[in-house]
Parts: C-alpha cells; structure tokens; sequence
C-alpha cells in the first residue's frame, strides 16, 4: 500500500519574516508540509512538480513581478482544486474581490496583520475542502 502522501501548503511573500513566522505557524499541523517561498515564480514552479499534493497557497497580494491575484490565478489554473488565500495589509477594492472570489480564484481572504491562531484555523478549514 502506497503511504498517504503529506498534503502540501505553501506561503508566499515577498517579505521573509512573514513566510517565517507562517511557517512557525503552521508547521506543527498534521498531515501537512509546509513550504515558503519570496518569489510568486519559484512557488508556481513548486506548484507544477507536486500538482496532485497541493492543497493550500497562501500569498501575499503585493509583490514584485506577479501580484498575488496573478499568482492565484495561475494556481487555480494549474489545480482548480488547490484552495487559495490572499493576504494583504492594504485596502482592496471590494467589487475586484468580490469578482475573484464568485470566480473562486480566491478562496479566503486575510487582512494583515493577521494572529497566528486564525491563519491556522483558515488554514485548517481550507484544508478540509481540499
């Protein structure tokens, strides 16, 4: 019998305090691996080799050559069943959020500064859909 494989969540930030202390966050939950990345590309270059075992990425929306709705998009279209959450500690427009989560290209969406106890619990909850 083959071993049941980890599912995989990775976070994507440009800032590296933030995939660390996310990492810290959500490392210690079963069943899961955990990956960080500060680059949306190597993330989706991640994503594309473990197709199957992804269940979760998690981006920040502001980042340098592809924003996070960019990344998520191209996510949903690699895996439609992976689950997507966006952070930000901007103001978002509400009608472009609305759109991308009835498209469901956002699954779940954060405002920074987010505690540690409910980036687990969304994590968790997106987990279960996955």
């Amino acid at each position: 019998k083959m071993p049941i494989k980890n599912k995989i969540v990775s976070i994507v930030d440009d800032e590296l305090s933030t995939t660390n202390l996310f990492y810290e966050a959500l490392r210690t939950i079963s069943g899961i691996d955990v990956f960080r990345f500060t680059d949306p590309i190597e993330a989706l270059d991640h994503l594309k080799m473990n197709k199957r075992d992804y269940a979760v990425m998690i981006s920040d929306l502001r980042m340098p050559v592809i924003n996070g709705v960019q990344l998520l998009q191209a996510v949903k279209d690699l895996n439609p069943l992976t689950r997507t959450i966006l952070l930000t500690a901007y103001n978002i427009d509400d009608s472009l959020l609305r759109e991308y989560t009835e498209k469901e290209i956002i699954n779940c969406f954060l405002q920074k500064p987010i505690g540690i106890d409910q980036l687990r619990s969304e994590v968790c909850k997106q987990i279960s859909f996955a």
